[in-house]
């Protein structure tokens, strides 16, 4: 070690001697030097930061369990952009429609990128997928792929939709919850399951019976990722600690249960390559499979592209659809004079007949308690992290490319400048005075918008509008009688779902 010292310093001295400098003078070249530096580069002019932010957590502990509420609750004292440190990052937040609406529609493309964060990429596939690519030409070509194949498959209204699908899994979703019989049951898994068979048929021409215990592995491995994932956002901030036992638990919990799903997709995607009709393709497997060799719409596309590709679309498609789905089961036994008034329009324009997409702008009171639904409690309320993709200005400020955005939904649908007594589930507000449906308000963006908006949107709406319209006209939703008042507060995670919950659904 001496000897090194030893031979670092004759090399300064050398190269002092021949530049003519003394040493003191080196000195003070440098410290000039690095002062030039710290006062010449650009500064990060960033909105203000709220309160309660502490080292190395950063807002962690005060953001708490809710985010989203507190996010909201800090809009009203620190305006519509503010900054959190989440860790050792900084992360802007833009709340209010104006603000979100702004960078998710009207200047998408530089905020259409998305974060470097290890615990959802290692779960959405580094990259490789659609949902945590970031912004280019690669993500491009993959989500306009995939909107093409899943519209081929039925995603959407006419000739070719996947609607007698759809209407196929209610009806087999009616026929479980009958065996009930009336008696308090949480239908969560039955939901679950007929969600994820519509997503199968499309994702991989398939379907599965309630019963089979490798789809109930599946689609319960879904639930728990969304679960796990919440309590295990920790390794987002700190990767590091997917070292740590017990801390990483929930982390590593997810990420686990993330592999059953892959594992499985591996395996369609094999049998999919042995059985590949070029002439015929069945499904998104197939369709993926025939690109993958043709290479004609998405360069360099791979069968791990594919894995991960299918992923989204089963993750995505499954846990969004049956929370939601859920919730409107419970804000109808919460409510039941709207639970009356949607089953009367049922029976008047449907009659006894199965609910069609044809009967949908016919039933104007239906519509509007999912979009209600879908307004007080929206599914992934801050969004899917978001990255700018250049300097952009915001305000007064300037906000540095690939810095962090979250997008706070609940702050757009839970405002009273939009929607007065917001807490209220109120389905009129998507009424007009002639009682259409408006099915566009401002300050309303469940799906998010804009270059990343939800590939599965025409879809999921096809899906709650016949999943939902199909058990209301058959059974009475009720809580049992003299059991406690459901939670309506959510649980945060990957998505906001309900506490678990028990219902009675009373044939009519």
């Amino acid at each position: 070690m001496a000897a090194l010292f030893g031979c670092i310093t004759e090399s300064v001295r050398e190269i002092l001697q021949i530049s003519g400098l003394t040493l003191q003078s080196f000195l003070v070249f440098s410290t000039a030097f690095t002062l030039a530096c710290y006062l010449l580069k650009p500064r990060r002019v960033l909105p203000p930061y709220p309160a309660g932010r502490v080292p190395v957590l950063g807002h962690l502990l005060a953001l708490g369990r809710a985010p989203h509420l507190k996010l909201t609750a800090w809009r009203r004292q620190y305006g519509d952009v503010f900054t959190v440190r989440m860790g050792m990052e900084d992360v802007v937040v833009l709340n209010g429609y104006t603000a979100v609406k702004d960078a998710l529609v009207d200047r998408s493309e530089l905020f259409a990128s998305r974060p470097t964060n290890y615990f959802l990429d290692a779960l959405l596939g580094f990259g490789k997928d659609i949902a945590s690519a970031s912004w280019g030409t690669e993500f491009r070509q993959r989500k306009r792929f995939a909107t093409a194949v899943l519209k081929n498959l039925g995603m959407k209204s006419g000739t070719g939709s996947i609607e007698v699908k759809i209407q196929e899994e209610a009806n087999c979703l009616r026929n479980r919850v009958a065996e009930y019989n009336g008696n308090p049951t949480d239908i969560t898994h039955d939901v679950t399951v007929a969600v994820a068979n519509v997503i199968c048929s499309m994702l991989m021409g398939k379907r599965y019976d309630y019963q089979d215990e490798t789809f109930r592995e599946l689609s319960e491995a879904v639930v728990r990722v969304a679960v796990e994932a919440g309590a295990g956002q920790i390794l987002s901030v700190f990767p590091f600690l997917r070292f740590v036992p017990v801390v990483n638990r929930a982390g590593m919990n997810a990420l686990y249960e993330a592999l059953k799903i892959t594992n499985v997709l591996r395996e369609e995607i094999s049998r999919h390559r042995e059985n590949l009709d070029r002439e015929n393709p069945r499904d998104f497997l197939d369709f993926c499979l025939l690109e993958v060799e043709k290479q004609e719409k998405v360069e360099g596309l791979t069968e791990e592209n594919v894995l991960y590709m299918a992923q989204n679309l089963f993750l995505g498609g499954v846990e969004t659809t049956t929370n939601t789905l859920m919730w409107s089961l419970l804000y109808m036994t919460l409510n039941p004079d709207t639970q009356k008034k949607v089953q009367q329009e049922l029976d008047a324009v449907v009659g006894e007949s199965l609910p069609t997409l044809s009967h949908r702008s016919q039933l104007p009171y239906v519509n509007a308690c999912l979009l209600e639904v879908m307004r007080i409690r929206p599914i992934i309320p801050l969004s899917v992290p978001h990255a700018t993709t250049e300097t952009v200005k915001v305000e007064e400020y300037q906000i540095p490319k690939e810095t962090q955005i979250l997008l706070n939904l609940h702050s757009l649908h839970m405002d009273p400048a939009y929607w007065p007594d917001p807490d209220r589930f109120d389905p009129g507000r998507f009424l007009d005075s002639a009682g259409n449906v408006i099915n566009k308000p401002e300050s309303f963006m469940p799906f998010g918008g804009g270059r990343r908006v939800c590939l599965g949107e025409q879809l999921a709406r096809m899906e709650l509008f016949l999943f939902f319209s199909t058990l209301l006209q058959s059974f009475s939703f009720k809580s049992l009688d003299g059991a406690p008042t459901p939670n309506t507060d959510g649980v945060f995670g990957l998505t906001l779902k309900s506490h678990p919950f028990k219902l009675c659904a009373i044939p009519r």
